[in-house]
């Protein structure tokens, strides 16, 4: 009996934690170039994202609410959470379940959707933005601009002006392409705290193996 009553206090001081669901003001819309994550830690933990039977580029890091300064993070909601299969359903374009679960987590808890409808729009977002090809014809590793693969997306995708998307760059390699997303999935400009624009002339960008 004594098990029943921790678990249902630690459920509700977990309820307790963090921002209310549902307040937010824009998305944000994080892609990260697989292969550069590989190179930077995956490939030292071992990870199936990096078996190159899946041959990734552009996945979904995740589908973020966000304030116009700061974000909300770890929400109250009453909203179940996912389950295996769900999160294992979105490992196609997120890399892996364990990604998918963090999202929702950390995330997902703060949109005020139910699991399947934030993994159904996080997949929306995802396949309505056009990932440009050139990046997947790349045969060997090559040092560019970052602002080069900004460019790319923005000619891309021409509803997107430079102050709605963001590249970012972490030990010497271009990370992710960040665009920023109305709740109806539209191009938004960002908050000051997004657009923090790489501006290293010589990353590294590695090809899908």
């Amino acid at each position: 009996m004594r098990w029943v009553v921790l678990w249902v206090f630690s459920a509700f001081a977990a309820l307790a934690e963090g921002e209310k669901a549902g307040e937010f003001d824009y998305y944000v819309l994080s892609l990260s170039w697989s292969p550069n994550w590989c190179a930077r830690e995956g490939d030292a933990r071992g990870s199936d994202q990096c078996d190159a039977r899946h041959d990734h580029g552009w996945i979904l890091h995740g589908l973020w609410p966000q304030f116009h300064q700061g974000w909300p993070s770890y929400c109250r909601t009453p909203e179940a959470p996912p389950t295996r299969r769900m999160t294992r359903e979105m490992e196609d374009i997120q890399g892996s379940a364990g990604l998918a679960w963090h999202q929702w987590k950390k995330h997902g808890t703060c949109s005020g959707l139910s699991a399947p409808d934030y993994f159904a729009l996080s997949r929306r977002a995802y396949d309505a933005v056009k990932r440009p090809q050139v990046f997947r014809k790349l045969d060997s590793s090559v040092t560019l601009p970052a602002t080069v693969v900004e460019e790319a997306f923005l000619k891309a995708n021409p509803g997107l002006k430079r102050d709605m998307i963001t590249v970012t760059c972490k030990q010497g390699y271009i990370e992710e392409i960040r665009l920023c997303l109305s709740r109806d999935l539209g191009p938004v400009p960002c908050g000051g705290d997004v657009i923090r624009d790489c501006t290293a002339k010589d990353a590294l960008f590695d090809p899908i193996r």
